[in-house]
């Protein structure tokens, strides 16, 4: 059984999209290429799309996918859509593809735009990059925009937003890896700040974010900064924690 949901919006035959995902492997440009999953890129009539190839689950996964679960791929098309209609930045859902076979879901695809960003958080992080504290303060009120209408990305994290230098120090963003997702009706303190706690291991980051997310929630500095660092802390402690116990599990291997 096939499933391949499109974008009415988009302009693009199922042909044209269905020739990129069977010529998935042999054509296209390799953009990011891991272990588990692979990002190609195509352009059809002048427009180039990011392909995502979803690992084949294992076999408990390939069930749950097919009976309990929505894929990954589908969970991205559908939170894509959520975004956008809250004017939340995202690169623009265009299709996603599942084939099943007869245990469960075996291939699996999402299709968007590609966004030629400039940078993601990650360069903020790893380098003095020009305009840091203009982008950390634009960047910080998208991330309060995004808790104001109750969305929690759960992989908020350093590689997952590009950004986008627009003209005159203004700045787009853009979420990707968007399969993780939770929607509240409001989103408590506590919530909000564990969900930046993935973002950056440094101090002075958490110190201009916390003064800028303060403003916006029109709480103090110093009570916004010691719930931000404290889990920021706790991130950094529990993935360091994990790499150290992977290590020796590959020495003792």
């Amino acid at each position: 059984m096939i499933v391949f949901k499109i974008n009415p919006l988009v302009g693009l035959s199922q042909d044209e999209l269905h020739s990129c995902l069977f010529n998935f492997k042999s054509s296209g440009k390799d953009f990011v290429i891991g272990t588990r999953n692979s990002i190609k890129t195509f352009e059809i009539k002048g427009e180039v799309l990011n392909i995502k190839s979803f690992r084949i689950p294992n076999l408990i996964n390939k069930i749950a996918y097919k009976y309990f679960r929505k894929s990954k791929a589908r969970r991205s098309f559908e939170f894509a859509n959520i975004l956008l209609e809250n004017n939340i930045g995202t690169p623009k859902p265009i299709a996603y593809y599942e084939r099943f076979d007869s245990i469960g879901l075996n291939e699996s695809y999402y299709i968007c735009q590609h966004i030629q960003a400039n940078l993601t958080y990650r360069e903020l992080v790893q380098s003095d990059y020009p305009d840091h504290g203009t982008i950390l303060r634009q960047f910080t009120k998208f991330s309060f925009d995004l808790h104001e209408k109750g969305i929690e990305f759960l992989d908020h994290s350093p590689g997952n937003t590009l950004i986008k230098n627009v003209g005159e120090g203004i700045y787009d963003f853009y979420l990707v890896d968007l399969n993780r997702m939770n929607f509240h009706q409001k989103m408590s303190f506590e919530l909000r700040m564990k969900n930046l706690s993935r973002l950056t291991p440094k101090k002075e980051m958490v110190a201009i974010m916390s003064e800028e997310y303060a403003k916006l929630y029109q709480k103090p500095v110093t009570e916004v900064f010691e719930k931000m660092w404290f889990y920021t802390n706790e991130f950094q402690e529990k993935y360091y924690r994990k790499k150290r116990l992977k290590k020796r599990f590959l020495f003792w291997k």
